[in-house]
């Protein structure tokens, strides 16, 4: 299942979630804040060795990414196939 790391207050993640919503697309929310440790933001920081949100994992493609309009670019793709 698709993994999404996002921060509420972050744009960049409101504008992915919402793409996601609007799409069906089912997935694990993985909600953190970048202001404060948690076990999401560790996880996060051991996958792609920073804090970037949003950061997508779609492990049956072993595919890891940041930046929203690549993941929504990725996603509808995906989709569609």
């Amino acid at each position: 299942m698709l993994q999404l790391f996002f921060d509420r207050t972050c744009p960049f993640c409101q504008r992915v979630l919402q793409f996601i919503e609007s799409k069906g697309i089912p997935y694990e929310a993985k909600e953190m804040s970048l202001r404060s440790e948690s076990p999401e933001r560790d996880e996060l920081i051991r996958l792609s060795g920073r804090t970037q949100v949003p950061y997508l994992v779609d492990p049956e493609h072993d595919v890891k990414m940041p930046e929203s309009a690549d993941i929504m670019r990725y996603l509808d793709s995906h989709q569609a196939s």
